[in-house]
Order: C-alpha cells, then structure tokens, then sequence
C-alpha cells in the first residue's frame, strides 16, 4: 500500500514532465516556423512594398537583403551565446526582438525605415533560432525521442518557405503587405507568454566565462560581408572589382577567424567538433541543399508569376502541394533514419530533390498546373523531408551538451549561407542564359516567356548537379555509426534539472 502512495505521485510527475517537454517542442518549433517563413513571405509582397513606400527598383531588394545579411551573419555568434548566456534566456530575446520589429516593420513609412527595421528582424530570427535548436537537443537524449522531434522540427523547417509564399500571397491580396509583418505578433506574444512555462534554462557549464571577442567579430563580419558580396553581384556582375573587392574581404575575414579560433584557449567555435564526420558532412550538404533550394523556391516564384502569369494569391495556392507533401514525409524521414541510418536516407533524399530539379527545367513556356508543376512538387516535397530532417539529425549527432548551441548555430549557418549564394549564382546564371537567348533569336525579349524559360531551364539543371553531389558527399562522408556524444557529469544535468 505504502509503495502505491510513493509510485503514483512520482509517475505523475514523469508524465507531467514529459508531456511539458512536447509543449516545450511545439513552443521552439512555432518560433522556428515563423523565422522561415518570414524568409519567404516578403517576396510576393514586393510588388505593393515598391508602390506604397516608393522604393526604386535597386533598393526594393535590400528589403530582403537586409534581413539575410544580419540573420545569416550573426547565426554562428547566436549559437554560441545560447551556449554561455543561457538557452532560454536568449531564445526570448531573440523573439522578443523578432517581434516587435515585425510590429515597426508593419508600421514603416518610408524605404530607410522599413530596411532599417528588417536589420533588427534580422538580427532577433538569429539570436533565437540556433537557441530554439540547442534547446531541442539538451531537452530529447540522441536517439529515437530527438529523431521524432527533429522530424517535426524539419517539417516545419522545410514546409515553412513554401507556406510563406502561400501566406504572402493570401495576406498581400486580402489585406495589405503589412499585414505579412504583422501576422508574426500574436504568434511572438503567445509563445513568449508560455515560454517561462514550458521551456527549462540550460546553458554549459563551463570552467571559463571567457568570450571570444575576435573570433566573433571575425566569423559575423566575414559571413555578412559574404551574403552582401553574393546579393551584390547579382546586381552588378561577379568580375567587377567592388564584388571581387568584397569576395576577397569575407574570404580574408573568415581564414582569419580560423587561425584565431586553432589559438584560443575559448574559441567560439571548437574547431574539434569537425572531427565528427556526420556533423561536417551534414554541415557541408546542408550548404548545398540550401542553395538548392532557396534558388528552387525564387525560380519556380518567377515562372509561375512572369510565364505563366500567376497572381500573387494563385502563385502561394500552387505550392500547397509541395508543403503538404514536405509535412507529410518528414514523420516517415525521421522514423527511416531511427531505422536505417543517415547514411542511407539522405542520398536518397537529396537523388529525390535532384529528380524534382530536372523536372522543373523541363517546364514549358505554356506549362499546365497539374501536368506540369504537380508531379514535380510532389517528388520535390518527398525529397525535400528526406533531406531535411537527416542533416538536420546529423548535423547535432554526437555533439556534447556544452556545444549544442553552437553546433545548432552552424548547422543553420550552413544552410542560410548556401541559400545566399544559390539565389545569386542561380539568378545570374538564368539572366545569362535569358540574355543569350534573345541574342540568337531575333524578336524575342528578356521578359519573353521562351527566353525566361531558357534561362530557368539552365539553371535548374545547374541546381540538380548541385544536389546529386551533395548525395554523393553525403554517402562517401556520413559515418554508419556515427560517435555516440561524450559523457559529461557537469554539463548533462544542467540541461535537464533546471527548473523554470
């Protein structure tokens, strides 16, 4: 009688924390959704940004580009400070920052304001996603628990650009572009309501507090002027010397920050965690991937919208079925990797991908909705989830607790980075194809649907080449059984015992 007395309040208790660890997820990955989603949104909302705020046609693109710069730059800063600072703590201030610049965003009334404020955006989605990740890893042990909820995490990750086309274009037609800002507020509020609830403080309890000053300024100053370098020359050509210029100095700053972070005693990026093969072949598909497929979504949104002449709203209801499909197999993603590995899933998705790719540069000018881009979604969504969800695995396997926050932060750095340089290679290669066209055909022109198609079709094949080497890296790289994570007495309770 006595041990039932003792039993039954105790299994209350684990239920109740382990039910608190699903809400916890829900939280992290509803921040996680809206982070990539704003990503997304602003592009079909351009066109009504450019005639109410009277941007020019050149500065029209640094609504975008602002944002990109800070959250690909400061992604790899933010996960380290999760790291020292507190996971929590700085996944609420990064949100907090997130959303209310989406409010000032909303708000904005000229084209300095609104690029001023997309800076700050920017910089609040890379202080709390890499903190979301790293608080995924340190609440779900490696394993079968973290690989169902990475699977969440990637459906989310990977359906949440396609979703933010939808929403772009839904919000933009009914409303107004501001209203893509501020959709972001009630969910930024919400979740910063329950988070003190729902989600425990972690962060690694290391025997030094020291930061890494240098190294930080090196790595957000190289990785900006990196995604700056790729956005300009997209406008102003690859062999000019101020692209050469910028190249030369992001390349400069990050051989820089190598060297310091081999000679520090606190580097903010332990150079020893590439000695995890998974985690670096994860890393550089990822880069891969992510140029892939940020150039995929900017692609298809131009030939739907200048081909075949899409609307806004019909161009965001075409890619349902892709986001549906990417939500759909991430649970079967997640639940092939506990099964048979990484090493298997991931070429497999990344062959998917590249299929879809080809498909896509055999759009015809006169394409059919559901001949035509409907099948590609599909194979596109299936290998989308297969790819995501196992680097997204891979990239945290075998990390100490102490790491979790940086290696999150690398792992969305990858992919943020090779986003930035896939749209600008992929854009200048589609202009040079398009241009080419209308040299050889007389009467055509760069806004003809030929040409424009000759340009994507080019481009997407570029794209699928892209993606069968990431396959082959990703078999010949990705360990069969990758390192289980070192054991650590100090850093493992910190992540699970801290109360809220």
């Amino acid at each position: 009688m006595s041990s039932e007395i003792v039993t039954q309040p105790a299994a209350r208790h684990e239920e109740t924390v382990d039910s608190r660890r699903w809400l916890g997820l829900a939280v992290v990955v509803a921040a996680q959704f809206m982070v990539v989603l704003d990503v997304a949104i602003v592009n079909v909302a351009l066109p009504s940004i450019k005639t109410d705020l009277h941007f020019s046609e050149t500065s029209l693109q640094w609504v975008i580009t602002a944002y990109s710069i800070f959250f690909g730059g400061v992604l790899l800063l933010g996960g380290r400070l999760a790291d020292l600072l507190g996971r929590r703590r700085l996944f609420m201030a990064g949100l907090a920052l997130f959303t209310v610049f989406s409010l000032l965003d909303g708000l904005a009334w000229s084209e300095s304001s609104l690029i001023a404020f997309r800076s700050v955006q920017g910089l609040g989605a890379a202080l709390l996603s890499p903190a979301a990740l790293s608080i995924l890893t340190t609440t779900f042990r490696e394993g079968r628990e973290r690989n169902l909820a990475l699977g969440i995490w990637g459906a989310a990750s990977g359906s949440g650009g396609a979703a933010g086309v939808l929403l772009g274009g839904a919000l933009t037609s009914a409303l107004s572009w501001s209203w893509i800002f501020f959709i972001n507020i009630p969910v930024g509020l919400l979740v910063l309501a329950v988070t003190p609830w729902l989600l425990r403080e972690s962060r690694a309890d290391l025997q030094h507090r020291t930061f890494d000053f240098a190294g930080a300024a090196s790595i957000t100053g190289g990785l900006m002027l990196l995604v700056y370098a790729m956005t300009r020359a997209t406008q102003h050509g690859w062999v000019t010397a101020e692209t050469i210029g910028l190249l030369a100095g992001s390349a400069a700053l990050v051989v820089a920050f190598v060297v310091i972070e081999l000679r520090s005693k606190a580097p903010l990026l332990p150079m020893r965690i590439f000695r995890l093969r998974t985690l670096t072949a994860s890393n550089i598909t990822g880069l891969l991937v992510g140029g892939a497929i940020f150039a995929q979504f900017f692609l298809l949104t131009l030939y739907m919208q200048q081909v075949l002449h899409y609307s806004a709203l019909k161009t965001g209801v075409a890619y349902i079925a892709l986001t549906l499909t990417i939500i759909s197999f991430s649970a079967v993603s997640q639940a092939l990797v506990t099964r048979v590995g990484i090493r298997r899933v991931l070429p497999a998705g990344l062959l998917f991908s590249a299929a879809a790719l080809v498909l896509y540069a055999r759009l015809p000018v006169h394409g059919s909705y559901f001949s035509d881009l409907f099948p590609a979604f599909l194979l596109s969504g299936i290998g989308l989830a297969l790819a995501f969800v196992p680097i997204s695995i891979g990239g945290l396997t075998g990390v100490r607790q102490a790491d979790a926050g940086i290696a999150s932060g690398l792992i969305n750095t990858s992919q943020q980075i090779g986003g930035a340089i896939g749209v600008a290679a992929a854009t200048t290669i589609a202009t040079t194809y398009t241009t080419r066209f209308v040299n050889v055909h007389p009467g055509s022109t760069q806004l003809g649907g030929a040409a424009l198609t000759h340009g994507f079709e080019i481009a997407f094949y570029v794209l699928a080449a892209v993606a069968v080497l990431g396959a082959v890296i990703a078999a010949v790289m990705v360990e069969s059984n990758p390192a289980v994570p070192e054991v650590e007495t100090v850093d493992e309770p910190v992540a699970v015992e801290l109360a809220a």
